[in-house]
């Protein structure tokens, strides 16, 4: 398994927190050896322990994504560069990041109800504890849409936690690591955005 064992992160609950906090996945399957990869919302349901979520029936990875399709999907937390700069020893420059990888079996939504609720669900989880926006069981512009609508769940089979935090470094190298992944994090992107925008 890579990376190293001190960068692997085994506990459950805090993958789950990591795909809570950043639940825009990465949804992998393979056809003839190629990747197939669509970015969307993906739903951890505390529930069932089952991820859901929501494509569009055009997408060519639909034919990928029935009855017991294997999928991996990709959930990327924060990251950034350490410079050695920060470090009380001599190092080298690295890159920190939170990752989780999953792995799954695929179940179509098929049931137009369901679908409905998992959208309504998953509204109110990405609007969060404050919402400004309800999506309602007769909202018709949704239940125009949901024959166009892939809905499905995966029955996770597999948890890869891959947290690179510079572990393997002593206490006070690590907090620094921290403390500059921090500070990254709440970086100003605005001229970024902008930059992207224009």
């Amino acid at each position: 398994m890579y990376p190293p064992r001190h960068h692997q992160e085994y506990d459950k609950e805090k993958m789950i927190a990591v795909i809570q906090q950043y639940p825009l996945g990465m949804l992998i399957s393979v056809a003839d050896g190629k990747p197939l990869i669509t970015h969307t919302p993906i739903i951890y349901q505390p529930n069932t322990g089952k991820l859901v979520a929501h494509i569009d029936r055009n997408n060519p990875q639909v034919t990928h994504l029935q009855d017991n399709d294997e999928v991996t999907v990709v959930f990327k937390g924060p990251d950034t560069y350490i410079s050695p700069s920060i470090y009380s020893t001599t190092q080298l420059p690295t890159y920190n990041y939170i990752i989780v990888h999953l792995t799954g079996k695929v179940t179509p939504i098929r049931d137009l109800e369901y679908v409905k609720q998992t959208l309504i669900a998953m509204t109110r989880f990405l609007e969060g504890e404050t919402p400004k926006y309800i999506l309602h069981p007769n909202n018709e512009r949704m239940n125009g849409l949901l024959n166009y609508i892939h809905t499905f769940e995966i029955e996770i089979t597999g948890w890869e936690g891959k947290f690179k935090l510079s572990q393997d470094k002593k206490e006070q190298d690590f907090l620094a690591a921290k403390e500059a992944l921090l500070q990254n994090t709440r970086r100003d992107i605005s001229t970024f955005i902008e930059r992207i925008y224009d």
